[in-house]
């Protein structure tokens, strides 16, 4: 109840949650379910599984926030429960039960789950893939269970891959060729299954890779080559960072346990026993994480939900030495973690005011910076609150109750601070906008084109619930402009030409770009505004 309980609270944000519900909606909308459109145009920039997802939701219960977040918080909540097993069936349920409740409450795992990007379904079949591989190669596991197992792995990969391109067995690759390196453990590459599984990965894969190529013959060179290497090789997508750029996040983001792990890293490493077969499970897992990290710390594009996957790999042997320290040795790591929570959250009651004053601009007035600050500061106390009774628990040798309670509020923690990011969306939702609009003035007609003078609002054909037309502003969709120039307007001037002379008509721009174009002359009938944004139409 507390995972899914935020999901249809909350508008769609620009950019990622409107883009990834656009697109599944125009999927469903035209019944193309081959190539995927944004706003209209091509969009190359993924593979297809999510929206196939997201658009059979919509088909089944109608186009709604939950509708569109549904994946990405069953995907979480699965990964959590799939964790669980694994634990489980590797050491007993006490493994399994810590496991999940580590996972579930890490920070990042727990916020990107309710955010609707295409991470938290890559990170679910990546774990599948990372899990079902610890299963397969338990020393006791069958002929059959080992074979069924790397099967399901394969399968998982291709899943992954299916949901955001190569890194889906990229990773997991290299993952693999370091684990082999750093344990020299190379008769694992013997049950791997390789020739069948790699049948089942091509299997899976190449129907919808070969089938849009064939349709869209633009698509290969700009998914494979473009998506990935320039990518990855280049920052020509405006997303660069330092070196250092995910060392915050994933300090941040592996609360609560983020004394456990750092404490107890290379107990991990050194005191974990390998299997009969000489896999270690634990070794693995950290190897897993490092070269996911070092892969997209090394990337040229970096954005913040890339190193989710790091977290469902962490959470096992996390639990495992939840599982195994003595309760004096936690109590003592979670003490530290304690005052630093009560520091925040003493920082976070009386010092918020000021902070949020110096954020304050004309793009993000004040007064909804304040009315998030209930939001943050009962997250805060709520997670310290939880921290507090679990080393107490800890100290009377209640280690399950400790466990849970610290997982349990951090989880109620994070889930407030990110409900009440929707005291935000005027400035980062159309959703706010149009709703005056329509109070004020009534619908909109469908029957009017709707302009994007130099910018695109990803949350906008959303809630309008249809296409708008750009005007000169390319970004994300240029290589679809490409093939498809007609979908666009390449200049203000030939826009001006086309409002100036049509009937009834809207158009959504800058404040900046309305007080110009007003200057100049243009008709235009101011409909509503925010920081952001201003909506007018021709007449």
């Amino acid at each position: 109840m507390i995972w899914f309980a935020n999901i249809d609270y909350r508008r769609l944000v620009h950019p990622d949650e409107g883009r990834y519900a656009e697109i599944p909606r125009e999927m469903a909308a035209t019944g193309d379910w081959l190539t995927p459109r944004l706003n209209g145009i091509k969009y190359f920039e993924k593979p297809a599984l999510q929206y196939w997802l997201t658009a059979a939701t919509y088909e089944a219960f109608g186009v709604r926030h939950w509708t569109a977040r549904l994946w990405p918080a069953l995907a979480g909540f699965l990964n959590v429960l799939f964790v669980g097993y694994v634990g489980l069936r590797l050491a007993g349920p006490t493994l399994g039960l810590y496991s999940a409740a580590a996972l579930g409450s890490c920070v990042w795992f727990a916020l990107n789950a309710h955010i609707l990007t295409l991470d938290a379904g890559l990170t679910l079949w990546m774990s599948v893939g990372l899990g079902a591989l610890f299963l397969a190669q338990r020393a006791s596991a069958t002929t059959r269970e080992r074979r069924g197992w790397m099967w399901a792995a394969w399968a998982a990969l291709a899943l992954a891959t299916l949901s955001k391109g190569l890194i889906g067995v990229v990773l997991p690759g290299a993952a693999l060729v370091a684990y082999t390196l750093a344990t020299r453990d190379w008769a694992l590459w013997r049950r791997l299954h390789l020739a069948s599984g790699g049948a089942i990965f091509l299997a899976m894969t190449a129907p919808w890779f070969v089938a849009v190529s064939v349709k869209n013959p633009e698509f290969f060179d700009f998914f494979f080559i473009h998506e990935h290497f320039t990518r990855f090789l280049t920052g020509e997508h405006r997303r660069e960072g330092a070196w250092w750029y995910f060392v915050p996040i994933f300090v941040v983001g592996i609360l609560p346990w983020l004394a456990v792990f750092f404490g107890t890293v290379v107990g991990m490493w050194t005191g974990a026993a390998s299997d009969e077969n000489g896999f270690n499970w634990q070794r693995f897992a950290l190897v897993w994480s490092a070269v996911i990290f070092i892969f997209f710390s090394a990337s040229g594009s970096k954005l913040p939900s890339y190193v989710l996957p790091i977290f469902p790999a962490l959470a096992l042997p996390i639990g495992w030495q939840l599982t195994t320290l003595p309760d004096t040795m936690l109590a003592r790591l979670t003490l530290p973690l304690v005052v630093v929570a009560g520091a925040v959250t003493l920082a976070a009651l009386f010092g918020y005011a000021p902070l949020a004053a110096h954020f304050a601009d004309a793009r993000q007035p004040l007064p909804p910076l304040l009315a998030y600050g209930p939001w943050i500061k009962a997250g805060c106390a709520i997670a310290f609150a939880g921290g507090l009774l679990g080393w107490w628990w800890l100290r009377r040798a209640k280690r399950t109750a400790a466990v849970l309670i610290v997982a349990v509020t951090s989880l109620v923690g994070a889930q407030l601070v990110l409900t009440g990011h929707d005291e935000l969306a005027e400035s980062r939702s159309t959703a706010p906008i149009l709703a005056r609009i329509v109070a004020a003035h009534g619908p909109l007609s469908t029957d009017a084109p709707f302009y994007s003078v130099r910018m695109y609002e990803q949350t906008l054909p959303y809630y309008l619930g249809r296409t708008v037309v750009l005007v000169d502003h390319p970004d994300e969709l240029a290589m679809g402009l490409e093939s498809e120039p007609e979908k666009a307007i390449a200049t203000v001037g030939e826009w001006r030409r086309r409002w100036e002379a049509g009937a009834q008509a809207y158009a959504i721009m800058q404040p900046d770009e309305y007080d110009e174009l007003k200057r100049e002359g243009v008709p235009m009938v101011e409909l509503g505004r925010d920081p952001r944004r201003v909506i007018v139409s021709r007449r």
